[in-house]
């Protein structure tokens, strides 16, 4: 294992860990609020070691140990690190992203640019996030957010100390509407529960795209040697 830092597009850095190896690359992405070392990543990376497959983590600017103020960001800069990361591994084997709620989505607009992704794994993924968070509030509430451009996104302790722009909810919407215009044909493994929407407009709007439904049962609060059987039942393109 051995850790790197890249710049972001203001100059801060990306602070991230990679694990060489051959044949596959896999590229987690991390959900909101989500470090990059947790029960996934962890698990993830011990399947990539038994297997000699690569694997990358990275935490984005404003958050975990990458530079920067979490108020700065939005998601077209989380985005726009998913990018630099992936530049710097596009010269390796084939990537496998495996994304993980809003990284999930992440994952998605990210796939569509690069050639070397050749599977997306998208665990819940969260597809316009903030636009589906803002339609879920309170009038009054929704009506400070939008007024006073700053909110948490709940007042749960792990989240009320993480105030968001009202961009985060232009930027989701404006992605949301272009999520399924142009796509590349990634051979696509999803394991929500809330998906089935997009699911079925993807295939509605692109007949044969090779997209995977599989809806995972039980609780999605999994210790690390569950989700490290979860990722041994999904990934099995490499096994």
């Amino acid at each position: 294992m051995s850790s790197f830092e890249l710049i972001g597009a203001d100059g801060k850095r990306i602070t991230g860990d990679r694990i060489d190896g051959t044949g596959q690359q896999i590229l987690f992405i991390t959900g909101f609020l989500s470090k990059r070392w947790g029960n996934e990543s962890k698990a993830l990376a011990q399947w990539c070691r038994e297997r000699g497959c690569g694997f990358c983590c990275y935490d984005v600017r404003g958050f975990g140990d990458s530079e920067g103020q979490f108020t700065d960001y939005t998601l077209s800069d989380w985005i726009a690190d998913a990018r630099v990361v992936l530049d710097s591994i596009k010269t390796g084997p084939p990537v496998t992203i495996v994304g993980n709620s809003l990284g999930g989505w992440i994952g998605w607009l990210v796939a569509q640019e690069f050639e070397i992704i050749d599977e997306l794994i998208l665990i819940a993924p969260a597809f316009n996030m903030m636009g589906e968070r803002a339609k879920t509030i309170s009038r009054e509430r929704l009506h400070d957010w939008h007024t006073a451009g700053w909110m948490p996104w709940d007042e749960d302790p792990l989240h009320r100390d993480w105030p968001l722009s009202w961009k985060w909810v232009e930027e989701s919407e404006q992605y949301w509407t272009k999520t399924l215009e142009v796509v590349r044909h990634v051979k696509q493994v999803i394991a929500p529960d809330g998906s089935r929407r997009f699911a079925n407009e993807l295939v509605r709007r692109h007949p044969g795209f090779p997209l995977d439904l599989r809806l995972i049962p039980g609780d999605h609060r999994l210790s690390g040697p569950d989700h490290l059987e979860l990722f041994r039942r999904l990934v099995t393109k490499h096994t």
